[in-house]
């Protein structure tokens, strides 16, 4: 009696590595995020995205100096006027010795959990409102990836803060990719200055992405213009609503 043959089992496709992953999301997004949704890993981008954030500004305090940026805040703050000059240098001298603390743990820390409920929030949008499929860990890790402009932004940052003069280095404002970059922060108002500035290349860039991303997770269940509005719409309210605070707490 012959044995029966089995079928040979065809060869399941494999998928990307993340070199390939982290360039994909330039040059291949919706094909790098159909391979993010479909095997949700987040710690390459992560720890690229906090090591490049750490080195930025350990180089800022190095060449730029702290207590030039708190300055520079109370130049372009009203309430400035209202300070003596012994206040003023008390405040830039506390400001520079507690700035890059905040800063360092606002990366480690901050970076990580502001992506976690920023994912909590698409993923609520996208599954509550839109009945799209997506888990926390495919929008988070969706997220992450989407955020590679962010890298390219910090690294030519790095550039133009050696190329200009110390004095001349906006943190706040580091490149000029949006129209922010163009206004005097101090005679135009606070509400449209914040607006304008958040209108950002690598923002929308970013944006973009992680629509495309949410377009792959959520798949027949989710239309492009679902996606793009559930990431959006959100941002926009969350602008418009920091503008807000900003022009009346000016």
């Amino acid at each position: 009696m012959t044995p029966e043959l089995l079928p040979e089992e065809e060869p399941q496709p494999k998928g990307l590595g993340e070199g390939s992953r982290l360039t994909g999301v330039f040059f291949e997004p919706a094909k790098t995020f159909e391979d993010v949704a479909a095997r949700p890993s987040f710690w390459a981008p992560l720890i690229l995205v906090i090591v490049v954030s750490l080195g930025f500004m350990a180089l800022f305090g190095q060449h730029v100096g702290w207590d030039r940026m708190i300055r520079h805040q109370l130049e372009t703050s009203s309430r400035a006027a209202q300070l003596s000059t012994e206040q003023r240098e008390t405040q830039i001298q506390m400001g520079a010795k507690f700035a890059p603390i905040a800063g360092y743990v606002g990366i480690l820390l901050g970076v990580p959990l502001v992506t976690l409920i920023w994912a909590a929030v698409l993923m609520g949008i996208v599954k509550g409102l839109m009945s799209a499929q997506v888990r926390l860990k495919q929008v988070f890790a969706i997220i992450c990836y989407s955020s590679m402009p962010g890298v390219i932004m910090a690294l030519l940052a790095i550039a133009v803060m050696f190329m200009k003069p110390p004095e001349d280095f906006n943190l706040q404002n580091p490149l000029v990719f949006n129209p922010g970059a163009f206004m005097d922060p101090v005679a135009t108002s606070k509400f449209l200055y914040s607006v304008a500035s958040a209108l950002d290349l690598f923002t929308l860039w970013k944006l973009v992405l992680i629509g495309i991303g949410l377009k792959a997770a959520g798949g027949k269940q989710l239309s492009t213009g679902g996606a793009m509005t559930a990431v959006f719409l959100p941002w926009a309210v969350w602008i418009l609503g920091a503008a807000s605070l900003a022009g009346l707490f000016s």
